[in-house]
């Protein structure tokens, strides 16, 4: 690690720069969709240099996983509620409004073409999933150590989030609280 790395401190110009760009890339996604603009479209928009985004991220693709991560990690943090039921109600509640916000319908989008765009999309996709599962199992592995029985990660994300994000990315419908709800009920 150089010096310059080392002296990097949070909140500071680096922080500010990855925040600008970010929203730049959501932006851009919202407006253009996802391979509609470049590296440099991204830079100009954050006000920064492409070298700057170069070095920091090394590709577009990992620039797009990176804001992917970035807001799925801040927009859905992992409740804990005391039960199960209560954890993913909340958690479900909480994807609901995050996927059906200002950036969520663009964030969905992009997350399907990063696992299609090549092996570096692919590995940022994977990156995705892996945090996602990452976080549901911790719930799952909190619930079975209160005794509770928990179903399979793979299940609450079949029954709970596929049916949410199918529902966003056709346009099929609003996520009430009722609707996030019934998706918990009827997987547990």
């Amino acid at each position: 690690m150089n010096e310059r790395q080392q002296t990097r401190r949070p909140g500071g110009r680096s922080a500010r720069v990855a925040a600008e760009v970010h929203q730049a890339v959501t932006e851009l996604i919202g407006e253009r969709g996802y391979g509609n603009f470049s590296v440099g479209d991204v830079a100009a928009r954050a006000g920064v240099a492409d070298s700057s985004i170069y070095r920091r991220w090394g590709s577009l693709e990992t620039l797009l996983g990176d804001v992917a991560l970035t807001r799925l990690n801040a927009q859905s943090p992992m409740p804990d509620t005391g039960t199960l039921a209560g954890d993913l109600r909340t958690y479900a509640a909480q994807v609901a409004r995050e996927i059906t916000g200002p950036d969520g319908p663009a964030l969905l989008h992009l997350v399907v073409a990063l696992s299609n765009s090549g092996q570096q999309g692919l590995r940022a996709g994977d990156a995705l999933r892996d945090e996602r599962t990452r976080q549901l199992q911790a719930v799952l592995d909190r619930a079975r150590e209160r005794g509770e029985h928990a179903p399979d990660v793979l299940d609450v994300l079949d029954h709970i989030l596929a049916p949410m994000y199918i529902r966003v990315l056709f346009g099929m419908g609003p996520l009430t609280p009722d609707y996030t709800d019934q998706l918990v009920d009827r997987l547990l």
